[in-house]
């Protein structure tokens, strides 16, 4: 057990700080600190030595050094059980420092804003905190380093009933600091390799630093052989699936997360009350309705065999008549924004049942990464920006006011099926799918075999394809099945034989002019 005697706090983020510090001073604790964190302390009525005070040395070049002294770094850096470093510490007149406080300046938060300039980035990245972190971190053994608010809480309490901080406390904050550094210098890294010559700042850097935390040990990968965890970022962007709160059910596993995040990612994007089901990263039923429940029996009727055992996700709070008719059915994950009280009671039998609750909010991650043999593929995010204005009518026959509704449903619907995708589409709801083949023409004869083995009717649907057509024996399919309307990207350089077969058949075609290709 390391006991604290001497604490050193220097924060930009106050958070907590000064009932951090009035709790130290309470166990009596002596308080080191500087500049903004001391005169917060001195106004708490905390008594408070200053670091130039503490070295005997002022802060000099405005501020860029004050810590970065003998007396900061051998009290920190001394080891208590080598008698040699007691020795020199008592030579030197220093005395120990068993606790420091440190978080650094905020070099995120500055060159997040658009006008930041690359003074105002230099100007703060700090230099003496990271030192005092990655010193206290490094001496683990007898200081305790703390980088993180959340974490005074806890100590003040061990540190009160033990009168010290044990060795498993001390090695989980060093690991914690160093992780805290890592990323900070990541964060610049990204930022200055981002800079081109003029000066611009580009989205890839040349150099790419990357920090996530393992939320959870998976008990295994996309197979029982591979092992596997699930890593979200530092700081997950509302509303995508590593916000979850997971309310009842067994552990989360590798495919469900992975098909979890598919169908959260379709269904939010829908306007109206809408439910979607994945199975094998793919949609095998999607709706859009007056109310969930009916959103859910249309979507689960596009391919009831598929939807055995699916992922099931709403863009509403659950209600009651909603979980009643999940309930009916084998589900592996049910997701929503809310789960209502009734909801719950509803679904409580089904203990197997994953429920996850996922604040609903239109947000995207900066970027998609793929992992490929020996590197990293990584790109911007498919964020669907396509709306009915956007749509460029190339056939004679215009689509309804209806079709175009439908056209845009099934147009963000294929966004999320994997390549080659065809979609029908009516009334609000898929009616066949077709996903993932090597030919288009495959794709669109197995959404419609989907859709008659449904007993769903394609007579007036609309297709959506996520990629151009590159001959017209996919709008000839399409047409026999008895579609009415179109909507793929175009760009194709057969574009006028496809536009020419979409005219011979009476069917409407629009252009996006944006593909959605999903491997």
């Amino acid at each position: 057990m390391a006991a604290i005697k001497q604490a050193l706090l220097s924060v930009s983020d106050k958070t907590g700080i000064v009932e951090f510090a009035q709790g130290l001073a309470r166990l009596g604790v002596a308080l080191i600190s500087t500049g903004g964190t001391a005169r917060l302390l001195r106004d708490a009525g905390l008594r408070v030595t200053e670091v130039a005070d503490h070295t005997g040395f002022p802060e000099m070049l405005d501020g860029r050094v004050k810590t970065l002294h003998p007396k900061v770094h051998g009290g920190i850096l001394a080891r208590r059980d080598v008698p040699a470093h007691a020795a020199a510490l008592q030579q030197a007149g220093i005395a120990p420092i068993d606790l420091v406080a440190v978080n650094l300046y905020p070099f995120s938060a500055t060159v997040a804003r658009a006008e930041c300039t690359l003074a105002e980035a230099v100007e703060n990245i700090d230099i003496g905190g990271p030192a005092m972190v990655r010193s206290a971190a490094k001496n683990y053994e007898h200081v305790a380093v703390v980088t993180d608010p959340a974490d005074y809480a806890p100590l003040l309490r061990e540190v009160a009933a033990g009168g010290a901080v044990s060795a498993a406390t001390r090695f989980r904050l060093a690991k914690k600091a160093f992780a805290h550094t890592a990323h900070y210098d990541g964060t610049i890294s990204n930022y200055l390799a981002s800079l081109g010559e003029s000066g611009r700042r580009g989205r890839f850097p040349e150099r790419l630093s990357l920090q996530f935390e393992r939320a959870q040990t998976l008990r295994y990968g996309e197979n029982p052989h591979q092992e596997a965890a699930f890593y979200r970022d530092l700081h997950p962007v509302a509303g995508t699936l590593a916000t979850y709160r997971q309310l009842q059910g067994k552990e989360l596993s590798y495919n469900n997360i992975a098909d979890a995040d598919t169908a959260w990612e379709c269904v939010r994007g829908l306007a109206a009350p809408a439910c979607v089901i994945v199975k094998h990263a793919n949609p095998c039923g999607a709706a859009i309705a007056g109310t969930l429940e009916e959103a859910y029996r249309k979507a689960f009727a596009t391919d009831p065999t598929s939807a055995f055992g699916g992922i099931i996700a709403f863009n509403r709070p659950l209600d009651a008549a909603a979980a009643r008719a999940v309930a009916q059915q084998f589900v592996e994950v049910l997701i929503a924004p809310d789960i209502t009280p009734e909801a719950a009671q509803v679904l409580a039998p089904k203990s197997q049942v994953r429920v996850l609750e996922v604040p609903l909010a239109q947000a995207a991650n900066e970027y998609d990464l793929k992992r490929v043999g020996g590197g990293l593929l990584v790109q911007t995010p498919d964020a669907p920006t396509e709306g009915a204005g956007a749509l460029k009518v190339v056939s004679r026959v215009q689509p309804t006011p209806g079709q175009r509704e439908d056209l845009l449903f099934a147009w963000r619907v294929a966004q999320f099926v994997k390549s080659n995708a065809i979609v029908f589409c009516g009334a609000g709801r898929t009616l066949g799918v077709g996903a993932g083949q090597m030919s288009r023409v495959d794709s669109a004869r197995i959404a419609a075999i989907k859709a008659e083995n449904a007993g769903l009717a394609l007579k007036g649907s609309v297709v959506a394809s996520d990629a151009f057509f590159p001959f017209r024996d996919g709008v000839d399919v399409v047409a026999r099945c008895g579609a009415g309307a179109i909507i793929q990207p175009g760009g194709s350089v057969r574009d006028a034989e496809v536009i020419a077969a979409a005219d011979e058949h009476g069917l409407a075609m629009v252009f996006t002019g944006v593909r959605h290709f999903r491997h």
